[in-house]
């Protein structure tokens, strides 16, 4: 039986979002915390490699400990000694970074998913725009924005292992520029990513950007969140989209659509617009993303 992809538990009580603060150019109350036994496995399972190296530093003192030969005139294990054995097993190994960690997490279910028209006279199908979207439900429900893929007369779908297939529309939200499209065809293995309430979220939590910036990629930037609450309008003025997750992860023409993970990998946001008084469309540090809870109450889960 197909599974839907699960919300991950907030770690905090609801905050209230920011202020509404307008922009020009380009709401779930969090769950309690849970006392199960599973949380020390979640615990463990985010920190395995910390751990493993905490570990070893600990096997290695008392190593020394054991080794170190009694008697008169012998020093003493000292707590620097026991320090710097510490420092020197955990400066061995670079750990990843948080960000590493939670692209890598989140990106087999990222997908790159590509407008088509057909080519004249017999030639091959002609690529008239790209965006990004993640898996949300294994059986191939993908999220994606409604600019990526409304005006398509094909969409086509890129996986994490290099598949691809051809995907309808299954759903639109206009008031979020929100699409639900239904991959034909999926890997055996597809992943779906975890789902995370907005609901504890606040300005200066770091997150991370995953997606296709001019086609390239799948990508990714790092960054904080800045602001929530936000009011974006259009450049030309048509749609105004409300309760945005404001960021400053890179983001570019080709990231719409795309997740937004916190440093679990947990998808709080879909990447839809950026904030450009130029005409180059290009990032200067502001990006918009719709909540989590927007998105998927198109496709009818929610949270709680």
């Amino acid at each position: 039986m197909r599974r839907a992809a699960l919300y991950s538990q907030s770690r905090a009580a609801h905050r209230p979002l920011g202020d509404s603060a307008p922009a020009a150019g380009g709401d779930a109350a969090a769950p309690a915390q849970s006392s199960e036994p599973g949380a020390l496995r979640r615990f463990a399972a985010r920190h395995e490699r910390a751990l493993l190296f905490a570990a070893g530093a600990l096997l290695a003192t008392l190593a020394a400990i054991a080794l170190r030969p009694g008697g008169p005139g012998q020093r003493a294990l000292t707590q620097k000694d026991i320090d710097r054995a510490v420092l020197h097993t955990l400066a061995s190994e670079e750990l990843p970074s948080p960000a590493a960690k939670a692209a890598e997490i989140v990106r087999p279910s990222v997908v790159r998913v590509r407008g088509m028209s057909p080519g004249e006279r017999g030639d091959a199908d002609l690529e008239e725009g790209v965006g990004s979207g993640v898996v949300i439900v294994e059986s191939g429900i993908i999220l994606t924005n409604l600019h990526v893929a409304v005006g398509a007369e094909k969409l086509m779908i890129t996986f994490a292992d290099g598949s691809e297939s051809e995907a309808t529309l299954v759903s639109t939200q206009p008031e979020n520029d929100l699409a639900v499209l239904k991959a034909r065809v999926v890997p055996d293995d597809l992943k779906p990513a975890t789902l995370r309430s907005t609901g504890d979220l606040a300005p200066g939590d770091q997150v991370v950007a995953v997606g296709f910036p001019f086609g390239i990629g799948p990508s990714v930037s790092a960054g904080v969140i800045s602001g929530l609450g936000r009011e974006f309008r259009s450049p030309q003025g048509k749609r105004v989209l409300t309760n945005l997750i404001q960021f400053d992860a890179a983001a570019n023409p080709g990231n719409s659509g795309g997740p937004l993970v916190t440093m679990r990998g947990e998808v709080v946001g879909i990447v839809t617009a950026i904030l450009n008084p130029t005409r180059e469309r290009v990032f200067i540090g502001i990006g918009f993303a719709v909540p989590i809870e927007n998105a998927a109450a198109g496709v009818g889960i929610h949270p709680f």
